[in-house]
């Protein structure tokens, strides 16, 4: 299949595509540029995992790596991606590595990579990395300037206090609505950290698949296919509300109080919802979100632009037009308040203090969202496709407003429709949302005939 080089990091299947060779690689390229970009501050670095089994041994490689290159490395040890995010400005480090394959199976990890804000970095710092990479010009150092290692414990008390201080987060009134809430975190980064939100904000937390060993007990992608026993637990003990989150805790997706598990496009939405009633500004997603977005923002009289997929391109964005929230589709919600990143920890806070402080089921704050038919599809490849061989095989064959940024956006009266090759996987991915369910599926059938036509 080959190493997934993009703005989602650096990653493969562990042993085959992202071996200790290349880990190391990677790891020096990216301590070379924090070298380059520290000037006097300490040459300092975060590490965190997300808990799968294969992270502990990439740790050990990626701090003796770091260590080789004369910079401290602050272990986290098992911690979310959003909360190692906040400790790299918390540490007043250089950059962060993040070691997570996120919603990709066990045999996946990957090299994340942070600046000094904790944001992953944009395209052009990434291709300065992957630049120093090339030349194979890593700053090893002698034995007198080798790097130190020191653990920091408290990276999720940090997060969860930062979240508790916000204005929007209905501390007190979360409490006194006696919420009981399941949890699923997939054994991985989330099994601390959000549980014990949870119960700062004075829930009663059951949990289920929290143990953080890093085995999956299913699918890990928070999709409503792979969450059916969270559903179930949720309907047969009477909970208020159920949570998942993906390994590495940067993707939410809600569950109501009847057991029904929402799709992933209404976590922003709902969010928004309630945040932007109290905060009102510029909104960003991407282009495969759903438009249920757009309506929220105009609802409350804002705009909602749109970036390419992945989270570095959103917050971008964000930044460019000051927006006050943004995210994406599948359950991805960036709070710029707290931290430019996507957070599941901080999504969670908003949700419940939307039921709290209007006295609504989810159900309620979900039906308060207009609803579309969307369908999400992936054509398996085997290896990636470059964008530019979409774009040859697909012009000329979509109709409506054209969108090039990120494979082809196609927009018309009916609907629209996302074709782009994944940055996470080697796979093309075909969205579509409309009001008419026909109408989507023949389009989607339409390109789909296309690519398994031309490709090989």
């Amino acid at each position: 299949m080959g190493l997934m080089v993009s703005v989602s990091g650096i990653r493969g299947i562990v042993g085959e595509d992202l071996h200790p060779e290349n880990v190391v690689r990677y790891t020096a390229a990216f301590a070379a540029w924090c070298r380059d970009s520290a000037g006097e501050r300490p040459l300092r670095v975060v590490l965190g995992r997300d808990g799968r089994p294969s992270g502990k041994v990439l740790l050990d490689l990626v701090k003796g790596t770091l260590g080789s290159c004369g910079l401290e490395v602050v272990d986290l040890g098992l911690c979310s991606t959003p909360g190692t995010a906040m400790a790299v400005e918390a540490q007043e480090a250089l950059g962060g590595i993040v070691l997570t394959a996120s919603h990709n199976p066990a045999p996946w990890n990957a090299l994340k990579f942070l600046d000094s804000s904790g944001n992953f970095l944009s395209a052009e710092l990434g291709r300065q990395v992957l630049d120093l990479e090339a030349t194979g010009n890593f700053p090893w150092q002698s034995h007198e300037n080798l790097g130190g290692y020191r653990r920091w414990k408290d990276a999720d008390k940090h997060h969860i206090d930062s979240i508790c201080a916000l204005p929007s987060c209905q501390v007190q009134k979360i409490a006194r609505a006696d919420y009981t809430v399941v949890v699923d975190a997939v054994n991985a980064a989330g099994s601390r950290v959000l549980p014990q939100l949870l119960e700062k904000l004075g829930v009663k937390v059951i949990a289920l698949h929290c143990e953080g060993n890093g085995v999956f007990p299913h699918d890990p992608e928070p999709k409503p296919a792979n969450l059916e026993e969270l559903g179930a637990k949720v309907r047969d003990i009477g909970a208020n509300l159920g949570l998942a989150v993906d390994p590495d805790a940067d993707r939410l997706v809600l569950v109501d109080e009847t057991g029904t598990v929402l799709s992933e496009e209404y976590t922003l939405a709902i969010a928004a919802d309630y945040y932007l009633s109290k905060n009102p500004g510029p909104v960003a997603a991407n282009l495969s979100t759903s438009r249920m977005i757009e309506d929220v923002a105009a609802r409350y009289g804002q705009i909602c632009r749109r970036s390419p997929v992945g989270e570095a391109h959103v917050v971008a964005l964000m930044s460019e037009i000051d927006a006050v929230i943004g995210g994406e589709g599948n359950g991805g919600i960036i709070l710029p308040e707290l931290h430019a990143g996507r957070d599941g920890m901080v999504g969670s806070a908003l949700v419940l203090s939307a039921m709290a402080e209007s006295g609504s089921k989810l159900s309620d704050l979900a039906a308060r969202i207009p609803s579309y038919h969307m369908v999400k599809r992936r054509l398996d490849t085997g290896s990636p496709v470059p964008r530019s061989e979409l774009e040859r095989i697909l012009t000329g064959s979509l109709e409506g407003e054209l969108d090039f940024s990120d494979g082809i956006r196609a927009d018309q009266a009916e609907g629209w429709i996302h074709v782009r090759p994944s940055n996470t996987e080697a796979i093309i991915r075909l969205i579509g949302e409309s009001d008419d369910a026909d109408w989507l599926k023949t389009k989607l059938d339409a390109v789909a005939e296309q690519l398994k036509k031309h490709l090989p």
